[in-house]
């Protein structure tokens, strides 16, 4: 469960890579944006007064090189449901990348410690199943703020619940390790987007909005979106 998912990933990576096209995004997206707002603010709160907090915490005590290893441990673990969703997207090389990727940085990684893959030249993808539907024809349909999980849409948001299946933690059966890990995964997502919030301007509840929803149509279209605009 990446906090990269969350507010602050969907956030940082879609301004970083579409803010010039945030502003294009249409509000009619955004029908329920009376039920939103007060959710964005309450989650806006929680990230101010603790997961930022905490990850500012995390990133002053943890030696960088521990710091890059754990995240980069974490996104082995988030391979493998990039994997599944290659299959699921009938796309045999982002597959053929993906496990090869899993199987070199576990192995000779260290159980991902070290990002051998991305040395050898395997670049990382990243798939999700409400990009699998996307990729399948299923529409976005209105744009949905949830609850600490921050930015989604009506098919985004449940697939949210079968790319769980593709973690490790729901079959740990060690409820404080299982949590613990949960935890950690959550304040090194964040820690690792503290340098890019500069990069949010204006109403942050629109330019996330809007960040998100084109972020999420570049990903659908493997970034074939240029006669959009």
């Amino acid at each position: 469960m990446r906090w990269s998912n969350c507010l602050a990933r969907l956030t940082v990576c879609a301004g970083v890579l579409l803010a010039p096209f945030a502003a294009q995004a249409a509000s009619e997206d955004d029908p329920w944006e009376s039920i939103n707002r007060p959710i964005y603010t309450f989650n806006d709160v929680l990230d101010t007064y603790a997961l930022k907090p905490l990850a500012q915490g995390y990133q002053f005590i943890t030696p960088s090189f521990l710091e890059d290893g754990i995240h980069n441990m974490y996104r082995n673990i988030g391979d493998v449901g990039n994997l599944a969703n290659d299959i699921l997207q009938a796309k045999p090389h982002a597959a053929g990348v993906d496990v090869s990727r899993v199987l070199m940085n576990t192995i000779f990684g260290v159980a991902g410690f070290f990002d051998v893959g991305t040395k050898m030249g395997l670049h990382r993808n990243d798939e999700d199943f409400g990009q699998t539907l996307g990729y399948w024809g299923v529409p976005s349909g209105p744009y949905v703020m949830l609850p600490i999980l921050g930015p989604s849409t009506v098919r985004d948001a449940p697939s949210k619940y079968v790319d769980s299946y593709a973690e490790p933690y729901r079959y740990m059966n060690d409820i404080p390790a299982r949590n613990m890990a949960i935890g950690l995964d959550i304040i090194d997502a964040r820690a690792s987007l503290l340098p890019a919030e500069k990069l949010v301007s204006g109403d942050r509840y629109t330019f996330i909005r809007n960040a998100y929803l084109q972020n999420r149509e570049f990903k659908v279209k493997d970034g074939k979106v240029e006669d959009d605009f």
